[in-house]
């Protein structure tokens, strides 16, 4: 009894004091009708209490998404059964499903009368805006009687995993003059009848191997340039995600950060369209997909892991070993200093391809930030250590800037030529 009257509303609690009340009346003054009318008051939220608490034992719910897996902006249909047990029919039955702010408003659906064993289906739709791993739920329900004298909350169902992975744009063209991680040789080398093989040359760096030097080459322009080894890519590509929050700017789903989440996963799907074996790996090395437990073949687990994927609070790009570890680099950057740029480029062995897209972080924040690092600063020495180097902006696609990050891949510089010896 205490249960049930822990639900009477307020009207109930007003109705059942006026019934004592009169009730005290009725017997200081001796009036059997006035005695009638509250007995009837003061049973009737207690009856009203019981009926609720008997609706709220026979109640039973089941939530269903279809699909469990979304990539954001795409729909997805949230299906709840509901069944009443009870031997009566339940009646004035308000729903609320707890749902995040990034899946869109909470639902709220309203049933007049719920049969005894009869199943009733809702739905309502769910537009995740912000890639995650998001739960849906408790559904609440609270109980009511007719006449709004007792409610009863109870959770019908659990909470149910919905996750929301990066969105991904359909990439189109490889880099130039390589095999990416397929296996195929990426060399430039041709056959030029019984003559020396072909040779693709570019103008000499500090800090190149003199070995190297092309003297044929250098004798016919007047100008000291070297060989370059156009090494096949083989062993796989590393994806390089700098994901530290420090190095990204603006906020929710038009973040720069998100961008390059987003870009990486069309990377890495892109490349396993072709068979290509691809390891994702995060600013300091951990490998957040692509390692021996799948073969880096599943796209699933590399969406899922950036779907789960938090900012990291490093301030700096973590050096001390190579992060292709011995692959092919493709980095995607967001706002680095001088200092992180030439720490990347101290660990990574000049002769292995490397690219880098860098984010223009200050675009992302309008402009407005002066802080942010300068990607041409950044594109000089990578560019200068053989890089080939992309800049992301807001206003361009993706499409655009993995063509011209294609392009530089295979011009190796604007001033690597092939010259047949």
């Amino acid at each position: 009894m205490r249960t049930a009257l822990s639900g009477l509303t307020t009207r109930g609690r007003c109705l059942l004091a006026a019934g004592f009340a009169a009730g005290v009346c009725a017997a200081v003054l001796n009036e059997r009708d006035l005695l009638r009318v509250a007995a009837f008051v003061i049973a009737l939220p207690l009856l009203a209490a019981w009926l609720a608490t008997r609706a709220r034992v026979g109640l039973h719910a089941a939530r269903f998404l279809a699909p469990s897996r979304v990539p954001v902006g795409v729909a997805s249909e949230v299906k709840l059964d509901l069944r009443s047990t009870g031997r009566l029919p339940t009646g004035g039955l308000m729903l609320e499903d707890t749902v995040p702010y990034a899946l869109g408003a909470r639902p709220r659906f309203l049933v007049e009368r719920l049969p005894r064993n009869t199943p009733t289906t809702l739905r309502y739709p769910l537009k995740p805006v912000m890639r995650g791993i998001q739960q849906v739920g408790p559904l609440m329900a609270r109980i009511t009687d007719p006449f709004g004298l007792a409610e009863f909350d109870r959770e019908l169902a659990g909470r149910s995993r919905l996750v929301v992975v990066p969105r991904v744009v359909r990439l189109s063209g490889l880099p130039g003059g390589s095999g990416m991680g397929a296996g195929d040789d990426g060399s430039v080398r041709l056959r030029a009848g019984q003559g020396e093989d072909d040779a693709v040359v570019r103008p000499y760096r500090q800090g190149d191997d003199l070995r190297k030097v092309h003297w044929r080459s250098t004798a016919r322009r007047d100008e000291l340039m070297v060989r370059v080894e156009e090494r096949p890519w083989r062993g796989g590509t590393t994806v390089l995600l700098d994901h530290r929050q420090s190095a990204h700017r603006g906020s929710g789903p038009t973040a720069s950060m998100e961008w390059a989440i987003s870009f990486c996963a069309s990377i890495c799907l892109h490349l396993h369209h072709f068979g290509h074996q691809v390891r994702l790996v995060s600013e300091d090395g951990r490998v957040l997909a692509g390692g021996s437990q799948d073969g880096g073949h599943s796209d699933h687990v590399v969406l899922d892991s950036l779907a789960a994927l938090q900012a990291s609070h490093r301030r700096e790009l973590s050096g001390g070993v190579d992060p292709g570890a011995g692959q092919e680099v493709i980095a995607v950057l967001g706002g680095v200093s001088p200092a992180s740029i030439e720490e990347l480029i101290r660990y990574r062995p000049r002769g292995m391809r490397s690219l880098a897209v860098l984010l223009d972080v200050n675009a992302w924040a309008g402009g407005t930030d002066s802080s942010a690092p300068d990607p041409e600063d950044a594109r000089r020495l990578l560019g200068g250590a053989g890089w080939g180097v992309a800049i992301a902006r807001p206003s361009a696609s993706m499409q655009q800037v993995w063509q011209e990050l294609c392009a530089s891949a295979g011009n190796r510089g604007p001033s690597v030529r092939s010259e047949v010896g």
